[in-house]
């Protein structure tokens, strides 16, 4: 009686487990083609204004480490509150920002993540620098943003004499970004 009562399970139910699994995998790669999609957009956008500004290696760079498949790697940085430069006939005013810088590798993580301190001061003292109007604009947030990445790239990878610094950060995004 006992190997009566212990029939095999019904067919039905081992193939729902990988119609699961399959739909998963389905999801998962659709989501990663979405990303990528996403990104060569973006890079394509970019590319046009890095030409006007000389910035055509730099670009390639990119496009290439996107056409390899790999991933973007992402360093979250702490928030920042910082006093803005003083405007004439203009009060007090700060910003408060959430900044991920997009890196080409995971050595550059732990380089950025070893130099945290003076990254995050230097970036501090570029971002007090700066006035509210000027931050108001796209283009003054874009000019921020490579502000901090060039100065960034100097940290981790300082610049030879004569020749420009190029380091492992390729972007610097803002999450967030407000004004008062």
């Amino acid at each position: 009686m006992a190997a009566k009562d212990a029939a095999p399970a019904p067919e039905g139910k081992a193939p729902g487990k990988g119609k699961k699994l399959l739909l998963i995998v389905v999801a998962l790669i659709v989501a990663l083609a979405l990303a990528a999609a996403v990104v060569t957009i973006l890079l394509l956008t970019n590319k046009s204004g890095d030409e006007e500004n000389g910035d055509e290696e730099e670009t390639q760079e990119v496009v290439s480490k996107v056409d390899s498949g790999a991933p973007p790697i992402f360093v979250a940085l702490d928030p920042f509150t910082v006093n803005l430069a003083p405007a004439p006939d203009d009060g007090d005013r700060y910003m408060q920002s959430v900044i991920s810088l997009e890196v080409e590798s995971l050595e550059a993580d732990a380089a950025i993540k070893a130099q945290m301190p003076r990254i995050r001061n230097n970036a501090a003292l570029i971002m007090s620098g700066k006035m509210a109007s000027e931050l108001m604009t796209r283009e003054g947030k874009e000019k921020l943003a490579q502000e901090i990445r060039d100065e960034i790239n100097n940290i981790v990878k300082p610049a030879k004499k004569g020749k420009a610094s190029s380091g492992p950060v390729v972007s610097v995004l803002f999450t967030s970004f407000i004004i008062q």
